[in-house]
């Protein structure tokens, strides 16, 4: 297949809309289940790169939930803990396998942004994985190949038209890549940095103890940034993105996004949220957006006595600002990347509120001595990079 014509564009009066090889190749893909569109291909090219680089750089099945050319979540499979598989709603599957732990992950982190997502997952879609996918609202998925009967489970999705595509793990793109806007190409060398144990070597902080975990998780959270729309910084703690800001104009604004939707991962396992008393038959979706609401600051739109009865079996006592900011306190040891320089302190105090201890970032701001000088006091760990990491 050298080209697939596609049902439109980026909206429903951009036609025609395709993709095809411009050298006249065959297509690296087959889609063998439904019509994936325009953004959908978006999605998945991006969100295949991620995770192909994230199983080199940690050895491990990775999967990605992307949203809008953007990840909302990206993680490796490492088991879930019992408290995760809650949070996730997977504690109904029992132990699941490292690539459906990685999904779960990738999804779980923050399920409000990844409703609707497009999925890309580094390994042989297994059927824990279709599993779980199939229960999830989900626009497609893409992988170098799915077991029989996991292809089976995903052809049942949507009526059959839900959006599988494979594609070839030896794909190799042209080094140079090419993008029109109003008429006029653009030509540039494809990003290849290659992100291993090295990069974060320059600490130029007074605490210069870079525990290995640390490392895979600052690793993970520089790839995930490099396909993820700029400015954007990614929190990740023990092998999953917590927290990604992307697409904000402003650097501190981007860091307090990301962080709160960190946050709202961490309250999110507090046994005072754990523990809500939901109505039999709520739907995952209706109760992931009453726990928004609750663990926010607008908890009184799902807390007022007109709307608690529609949810729980039970009014819940309000989650207060101390409580919750004493158990913020308890996270601990959070990487944080950023695709570009901090360019002021704040930045750093806003990521301490979160729990970061680790950081590592391009350097080369004219205040770096002030973002230094915040970490220190801290008694947080920074490495420079010296390299950007733009993705548009």
């Amino acid at each position: 297949m050298k080209e697939l014509e596609l049902k439109y564009g980026c909206n429903p009066n951009q036609k025609p809309s395709r993709i095809y090889m411009a050298d006249g190749s065959e297509l690296p893909i087959k889609v063998l289940c439904g019509r994936p569109g325009y953004i959908n291909f978006l999605d998945a090219f991006n969100g295949w790169q991620l995770v192909k680089e994230l199983k080199k750089a940690t050895g491990l099945p990775a999967a990605t939930s992307f949203k809008h050319v953007s990840p909302a979540g990206a993680a490796v499979g490492l088991p879930l803990s019992e408290t995760l598989a809650k949070i996730y709603w997977v504690d109904d599957l029992g132990e699941l396998s490292p690539l459906a732990s990685a999904y779960a992950r990738a999804r779980g982190a923050d399920r409000m942004s990844s409703f609707g997502d497009f999925i890309s997952l580094s390994d042989v879609c297994d059927v824990d994985t279709a599993r779980l996918i199939k229960r999830e609202v989900s626009d497609g998925v893409i992988a170098p190949g799915y077991e029989p009967e996991a292809l089976e489970i995903l052809k049942q999705k949507k009526n059959g038209n839900y959006n599988v595509i494979q594609i070839d793990p030896d794909y190799v793109p042209a080094a140079l890549e090419h993008k029109d806007v109003f008429g006029i190409t653009f030509e540039q060398g494809r990003n290849e940095l290659n992100i291993d144990e090295h990069f974060f070597d320059e600490i130029v902080t007074e605490n210069k103890e870079m525990t290995e975990q640390a490392k895979i998780d600052l690793a993970i959270s520089m790839i995930t940034l490099k396909y993820t729309q700029s400015n954007s910084v990614c929190y990740v703690k023990d092998g999953q993105a917590i927290g990604i800001g992307a697409g904000q104009q402003s650097r501190i604004h981007c860091t307090r996004l990301a962080g709160q939707k960190a946050d709202n991962w961490w309250l999110r396992q507090c046994p005072k949220v754990l523990n809500l008393p939901f109505k039999e038959g709520i739907r995952r979706a209706d109760r992931d957006n009453a726990i928004d609401l609750y663990i926010g600051d607008e908890y009184m739109d799902v807390l007022n006595d007109e709307a608690w009865p529609n949810t729980f079996s039970e009014k819940p006592e309000v989650f207060t600002r101390e409580e919750k900011r004493a158990w913020l306190d308890k996270l601990t040891d959070v990487a944080l990347g950023s695709d570009a320089f901090f360019p002021f302190g704040d930045n750093i105090e806003r990521a301490h509120k979160s729990g970061v201890k680790y950081i590592a970032q391009p350097g080369g701001s004219v205040r770096d001595d002030n973002v230094i000088e915040t970490c220190n006091k801290y008694d947080m760990v920074m490495a420079f990079t010296g390299i950007r990491l733009f993705h548009h």
